[in-house]
């Protein structure tokens, strides 16, 4: 099977120069081989923190942190994510997630969800989130930094029953992961064919979005808003735009995520930190997140 090539670290340079110096990337990489409880890294992927967080030094030293010990404390999202298991061959058929190529006028890079089988029996939130950072983790890697980054959720075949599927805890351990964690700069998260109950939605997710998240949130009822962010050319066929088709885009992430099932079995090995080893007072997930029970349940009747 086929493991995925990233992008050469030469690349980067050369495409964020000045501004991505060695220096700041060697004293990043001297600090982490200082903190015992963290797993070794590439190049690569300091790179992409560094770049995630404009390049301030200590912000990317936080940012490190929360990824890899939200990836060891959130084991519904992180873990048994190669394509042979179940939960995996599962959400890959109702859930599509894909990049879209090329890039907006901002130079912005798109990525597009969509239901693939609208029974919400079959949807499984936890496993939806695996499946994002599964495609984002590979993409990542392949294409390196950007600009920016935006998330497009298409609510076409969205029921209220889906609705019911959701859970506080997990919207807060993945809007935790999305804002604090990943390492690529968020500039838009659109709803599109956007739903009545909508508000039930963010209703479950405003309690856990910060005000930087919020300000980049949209929901379109109408196409033509939309495509005022994020430019006709690059959506999908089936939205009258010039891109790959819903199906096109599901069928090539299928493949990649087929292809490098042995990538995603070494990082759950390998990519994680090692709370015994951590300076200072080892993390849970309550520190993290708080205790589960504390949440009340929403009522979406």
């Amino acid at each position: 099977m086929a493991i995925i090539t990233p992008i050469s670290v030469d690349e980067e340079y050369k495409k964020n120069s000045p501004n991505l110096r060695k220096e700041d990337v060697l004293a990043l990489q001297e600090w982490m081989d200082k903190q015992p409880h963290l797993p070794n890294v590439t190049e690569l992927e300091i790179i992409l923190f560094l770049h995630s967080c404009y390049y301030r030094m200590e912000l990317a030293k936080i940012t490190i942190d929360n990824y890899y010990t939200v990836r060891t404390h959130c084991p519904e999202f992180f873990c048994n994510r190669d394509a042979k298991n179940k939960t995996v061959k599962e959400i890959l058929d109702v859930i599509i997630y894909g990049p879209s190529p090329g890039l907006t006028d901002q130079g912005y890079k798109v990525i597009f969800a969509k239901l693939a089988i609208g029974d919400p029996n079959r949807y499984v939130y936890t496993d939806g989130c695996k499946l994002f950072s599964m495609v984002c983790d590979l993409w990542l890697l392949e294409e390196g930094t950007a600009l920016g980054h935006v998330i497009v959720f298409d609510m076409d075949g969205v029921v209220l029953g889906h609705v019911a599927r959701l859970g506080l805890m997990a919207m807060k351990k993945f809007l935790y992961y999305l804002q604090e964690a990943l390492p690529f700069r968020l500039k838009g998260l659109h709803f599109i064919n956007a739903v009545p109950f909508m508000d039930k939605i963010l209703a479950l997710m405003k309690p856990f979005m910060k005000k930087e998240l919020m300000d980049v949130l949209y929901t379109h009822t109408k196409l033509d808003e939309f495509f005022k962010h994020v430019p006709q050319r690059l959506a999908p066929s089936d939205l009258g735009g010039q891109g790959p088709s819903y199906k096109e885009i599901h069928e090539k992430t299928i493949k990649k995520i087929s292809e490098n099932y042995q990538w995603f079995i070494d990082d759950e090995q390998n990519n994680r930190v090692i709370e015994s080893k951590r300076p200072g007072k080892a993390k849970t997930a309550g520190d993290l997140f708080g205790v589960e029970g504390s949440f009340k349940k929403l009522d979406i009747d």
